[in-house]
């Protein structure tokens, strides 16, 4: 078999790390959903510039893994399901950094007595990765929210059905 030219193995190196930075956001959004918390906390990067204002209003956080793991926990474990689904993903990659952009549709529901079982969120998603130890890991995210349906209340009635741990564990941060 001929020796491929340099550029021909620098572009399969490429093409082998946007898969993998793709692989590791699509990751985040199926452990999250399968409510994998210490899986999530794996594709993590210790610290995360997290920003959710489009949404939330406020102002970007930066915080440990730990901290974003049990904010997800808390938020998602009083609701019966989500499902974050995204696509259309876009990765660059910069030696041991990356970017990668997606669209996304997140839905979460919960049944209830106060209105629709279902929010749903329409956007994309920013995520910064760098790797480390040959793994690639979040150390940023930014959703742009550009649409919702559905119950806006839907994420506070979820902590009425916490478990007495979580809700404390939160508090306690």
């Amino acid at each position: 078999m001929p020796a491929r030219a340099p550029h021909e193995v620098q572009s399969a190196d490429l093409i082998a790390a946007q898969a993998s930075v793709v692989r590791t956001c699509v990751r985040a959004a199926w452990l999250a959903d399968r409510r994998d918390w210490p899986g999530l906390h794996d594709v993590f990067a210790e610290y995360i510039d997290f920003d959710y204002t489009s949404l939330h209003g406020g102002e970007p956080l930066r915080m440990t893994r730990d901290e974003l793991v049990r904010g997800w926990r808390t938020a998602l474990s009083g609701l019966d399901a989500t499902q974050h689904l995204t696509g259309n993903h876009l990765a660059e990659v910069d030696g041991d950094s990356a970017v990668c952009t997606a669209s996304v549709l997140a839905t979460h529901v919960l049944a209830n007595d106060e209105g629709e079982p279902t929010w749903t969120i329409g956007g994309h998603y920013r995520y910064a990765l760098v790797r480390e130890d040959g793994t690639w890991r979040i150390g940023g995210l930014t959703l742009t929210a550009e649409w919702t349906s559905g119950n806006p209340d839907l994420m506070l009635l979820a902590t009425r059905y916490l478990p007495d741990e979580l809700v404390q564990s939160w508090q306690d941060r």
